[in-house]
């Protein structure tokens, strides 16, 4: 074997030197990117939005914008984190906005706002930049209910809901805040020794996320910080109701006054509607109280009972008249006013509102308004119900209606379930069968996705007797509940419908065939069956005194109602 020359010697040791320079290099290139995300401080190139400490920055749809210390927002980051149902006014060039308990209108030119039917003064007003429109959010903190920060040397603006808690503790020594809690993190932010944070959460394996006097977010260990303290309890939404709700409709027309129900108890109820308030030709709502409407209030009160009066648009010719409402912002502030006045005066616990017979044409305007009504309800600590009807149906009873607005916005939707087949159906049918009911409630559940604690199932005490020709041509008649073995012949045989659960009878009378499709005890057990499968917020019952009396132990007991 040849041994190695000096010349091969010296090329190896040339070799061997190039690959441990090489891993040096690598090394120090590693240990020198280990040390930049240890301790290179997060400095924010653009203005960075944190929301009840998040980082929302990445969610941005448009710059912020900042001018003589004002912040302002686009219309589409306030729709993003506050109001999906943010909307432009144009005819009155005014940008309507609602959250929680207050609603708002803002325009481009003068320096004010109105905040539930009330003009303030402020600093700025609405904008348009590059064809997008801002509000001016700093100024708003009423209407959004929170608290607004512009933190300059960190390019960081914090926005914080008032109604959330808020903990703060000290840190007890010179720290590196990082941004997460593994070995090799970025180093958001330094703070040294007595820094007030805020703390956001603990975490159980010895860290603490905190969000710095600068706006950052990050971690430290947890026995870094002491003296923690909650400066802002979470504001709790005490329900008026606990438990299911179940209403009872107590209607009069506007040729009758309120029932005298002194010395009567209604069991399996905590609600009563009290047919109260009506809309007329003009627009405006009428009061049907007087002293027998103030005397059936103090009634239901000392029976623990809360009033949700109807507000009703019923009556010929109100097609239009509603229509003419919803199309025109004024005429809608004017007649929440109305209604907002009304709970004042009479010192109720809700309202009830039963619009129908509108035009599908104003499904959204219909619903502009009960987006625009619920908070200045809500504001007088009191509860907005809205009465819909199933979602398949005739352009004016039922495709005016959207669902889903309705049921995210009001406290509560109330699917008045019956009328299946009604006064002008030219078949024969239920008022209220079991397999329709069910159908439609699954609709308002998975396909409108309204949440089931806020949906009221609304069930009748009536049913139609019906009377069918040779030609199967039919006309019907209301038959009230506690009428119905009266109004039947006695030697009539009822059978059990399993499909519309209920009892179901035809008999000849002369060259007529009758039929019903009976709404009694059992029919209305298992449609309570429906409330507590499903788990609905309650039940609504239409109307009183045609009901069996038995019903009200029923409710009672099925619900549990207190």
């Amino acid at each position: 074997m040849r041994k190695m020359t000096n010349e091969n010697k010296s090329k190896k040791r040339t070799i061997i030197g190039l690959i441990i320079g090489l891993i040096l290099v690598t090394i120090i290139g590693i240990v020198t990117f280990i040390f930049s995300q240890l301790f290179v401080e997060d400095n924010n190139s653009t203005t960075n939005l944190v929301i009840n400490n998040k980082n929302v920055t990445a969610n941005l749809k448009n710059e912020i914008i900042i001018k003589d210390n004002v912040v302002y927002l686009s219309k589409q980051d306030i729709s993003n984190f506050f109001d999906k149902y943010i909307y432009e006014e144009s005819k009155n060039k005014t940008i309507i906005t609602t959250y929680n308990n207050k609603v708002a209108s803002i325009g481009f030119n003068s320096d004010t706002i109105t905040v539930n039917g009330e003009t303030k003064k402020i600093n700025a007003h609405a904008i348009t930049e590059k064809n997008t429109i801002y509000l001016p959010i700093s100024e708003m903190t009423e209407v959004y209910g929170v608290e607004i920060k512009n933190i300059e040397n960190s390019k960081v603006i914090t926005i914080d809901s008032i109604d959330k808690e808020q903990k703060t503790g000290r840190v007890i020594s010179n720290l590196n805040v990082k941004s997460s809690i593994k070995f090799i993190s970025k180093t958001v932010d330094k703070i040294k020794k007595d820094s007030k944070v805020i703390v956001v959460s603990n975490l159980e394996n010895g860290w603490t996320r905190i969000r710095t006097e600068k706006g950052k977010l990050g971690y430290i260990k947890t026995n870094q910080i002491d003296n923690i303290t909650t400066v802002r309890e979470a504001k709790v939404e005490n329900k008026q109701i606990e438990g299911k709700v179940s209403i009872v409709w107590d209607y009069f027309s506007e040729y009758y006054k309120a029932p005298d129900r002194t010395n009567t108890k209604i069991d399996g109820v905590n609600v009563v509607s009290p047919a109260f308030f009506r809309l007329d030709s003009n627009g405006v709502i009428q009061a049907n109280i007087g002293n027998e409407g103030e005397k059936y209030i103090k009634w239901a009160h000392q029976n623990n009972y809360k009033v949700w009066p109807m507000v009703s648009n019923a009556g010929d010719g109100m097609l239009k008249v509603t229509s003419d409402i919803m199309n025109d912002y004024d005429k809608r502030q004017n007649l929440i006013d109305q209604i907002v006045k009304m709970c004042k005066n009479y010192k109720i616990d809700g309202i009830n509102i039963d619009f129908e017979n509108m035009k599908k044409e104003d499904k959204d305007l219909y619903s502009r308004f009960i987006i625009e009504l619920t908070p200045r309800i809500k504001d007088l600590g009191l509860v907005v119900s809205v009465d819909v009807t199933a979602p398949d149906g005739g352009d004016t009873w039922s495709l005016c209606f959207d669902r889903n607005v309705i049921g995210n916005v009001a406290d509560y939707i109330v699917f008045m379930a019956y009328d299946e087949y009604g006064a002008s159906s030219i078949k024969a049918g239920p008022t209220a069968g079991y397999d329709w009911v069910e159908l439609s409630l699954n609709k308002f559940l998975k396909t409108e996705e309204i949440k089931s604690n806020k949906i009221i199932l609304a069930v009748p005490f009536y049913t139609r007797l019906w009377s069918e020709d040779s030609n199967m041509n039919v006309t019907s008649r209301v038959i009230y509940m506690k009428n119905i073995n009266s109004t039947l012949p006695s030697n009539v045989q009822k059978q059990w419908n399993e499909k519309t659960k209920q009892n179901y009878v035809e008999y000849k009378e002369g060259k007529m065939t009758k039929k019903m499709w009976i709404e009694d005890i059992n029919s209305i057990k298992e449609k309570l069956q429906l409330i507590k499968n499903n788990e609905l917020a309650g039940v609504a019952t239409w109307a009183k005194d045609m009901e069996d009396g038995n019903v009200w132990t029923v409710l009672k007991t099925e619900l549990d109602i207190k």
